[in-house]
């Protein structure tokens, strides 16, 4: 991806694909063939075994999400209505107890109900939808 950030003595498996704005702490490892989505980011050591969605936040070994990456959001300008979508759809993920299907159809049926939000939306629903390993959970 375009302006992502890989820290210091971070190992990337093959075919690791890191989207646009993503971080990677120092001294994180992800495991081959794994997907960080656009504007995520992990801590420092965190080992990444499954893919990583847009705006998440994780940490851990193994790594488990902690809530979006609200500060990288405001820095590129995101509005407080979008970084509050992208709460939402991470709410509808990791604390509403839903299956991924159910949470997919959920974040989906997010579609405009925030001014410029659909295409967030729709980055988190696509890379859903291609998940082959896994989500951090």
């Amino acid at each position: 991806g375009s302006h992502t950030i890989i820290a210091n003595a971070t190992q990337l498996g093959g075919h690791v694909h890191l989207g646009d704005w993503a971080f990677l702490g120092g001294l994180s490892g992800v495991h081959q063939f794994v997907r960080v989505g656009a504007h995520a980011m992990t801590a420092f050591q965190t080992r990444l075994a499954h893919d990583l969605p847009p705006f998440v936040t994780a940490a851990g070994n193994p790594a488990a999400a902690t809530g979006i990456n609200q500060e990288g959001l405001r820095r590129r300008g995101f509005s407080a209505e979008r970084i509050a979508l992208a709460k939402r759809m991470h709410r509808l993920l990791y604390r509403e107890g839903l299956t991924l299907a159910d949470a997919v159809t959920a974040i989906v049926a997010l579609r405009g109900s925030v001014g410029g939000g659909d295409i967030d939306v729709a980055l988190m629903g696509d890379f859903l939808a291609a998940a082959e390993r896994g989500i951090v959970r």
